[in-house]
């Protein structure tokens, strides 16, 4: 038995529904009313990481896990991680980031993170480490403004980043859970170019239609409009990121994704292309370039 949590997110939900096909698969999550349609072959087991009640019963029988956490700072790990050597868990695989295992990145979200790789590589069990690079999903948040306005804001518009499709994150995951050569493994994924808010737009205007305008923030609008959705904390550390982003930290393509799952990453366009709905019009005609 397989138990994947995280079911709710993009990357999480993309596990489960692979897996489904293929075995027995169990889902941990808080509210099940916000589960994607995952199948029938899969169960749903409510609760949370800090019941430990709840996860003991979802551990049970699993002897492989996916593991997704969004509290930075939070215990989320630890409580998982004590559950799953009681419950008998051969082999955890975690969703980090890419920042991880970068000297120059030091906020507070990273320095959670590598506390949260630490724990998983001394709790006993066997492990992988996925470390993606930013979600090309990311930019579902240009949504509102898109259909609104034909708009995208960005900070460092035109400072490029390699970003990833969580369809190939899901890939690598489930091929860590599935088969064998993956414990004790780091794998740092990334998409197959680095790409610019400015070259984002220029794809999603193509996919769109439509002409779409790209407008640089300022640090401070920046801090502004984040801090809306995000603690302080959870603010600095993009902040950060976006301050490396400039520097051109985020850059350097790996080529994990086709070397684990026997296919190429995805473009940014192809993703653009398959997400199109969501930034709300249909495909048309146009050519005409996106402009900052």
């Amino acid at each position: 038995m397989i138990l994947v949590t995280g079911a709710t997110g993009a990357v999480g939900g993309e596990v489960a529904r692979t897996l489904v096909s293929a075995g027995p698969v169990r889902v941990f999550c808080r509210d099940p009313a916000r589960l994607p349609e995952l199948g029938p072959g899969c169960e749903v087991a409510v609760g949370s990481y800090q019941d430990r009640g709840s996860l003991l019963r979802a551990l049970a029988g699993v002897d492989r896990a996916f593991l997704v956490t969004r509290d930075p700072g939070g215990d989320s790990d630890a409580c998982f991680l004590r559950a799953a050597a009681a419950a008998g868990v051969r082999h955890v695989v975690k969703l980090s980031a890419c920042a991880a295992g970068e000297d120059d990145a030091d906020d507070p979200v990273t320095r959670w993170q590598r506390d949260c790789e630490d724990l998983l590589r001394s709790c006993g069990l066997e492990w992988t480490l996925l470390r993606p690079r930013a979600f090309m999903s990311n930019t579902l948040a240009w949504a509102g403004s898109i259909r609104a306005e034909g708009v995208v804001q960005a900070l460092h518009p035109e400072a490029p980043v390699a970003c990833v499709d969580p369809r190939d994150v899901a890939g690598v995951a489930v091929a860590a859970l599935t088969s064998p050569g993956h414990a004790g493994r780091i794998h740092t994924l990334t998409g197959p170019e680095a790409i610019s808010a400015v070259g984002q737009t220029r794809e999603l205007s193509r996919v769109l239609g439509r002409p779409l305008v790209c407008r640089g923030l300022t640090a401070e609008q920046a801090a502004a409009h984040w801090s809306r959705r995000h603690p302080p904390h959870v603010v600095e550390a993009l902040l950060r990121g976006a301050e490396r982003q400039s520097r051109g930290r985020k850059t350097a393509v790996d080529p994990s994704v086709a070397r684990l799952t026997g296919r190429a990453a995805r473009s940014y366009a192809r993703w653009a292309a398959d997400h199109r709905e969501a930034f709300g019009a249909a495909p048309a005609r146009f050519s005409g370039p996106a402009r900052v």
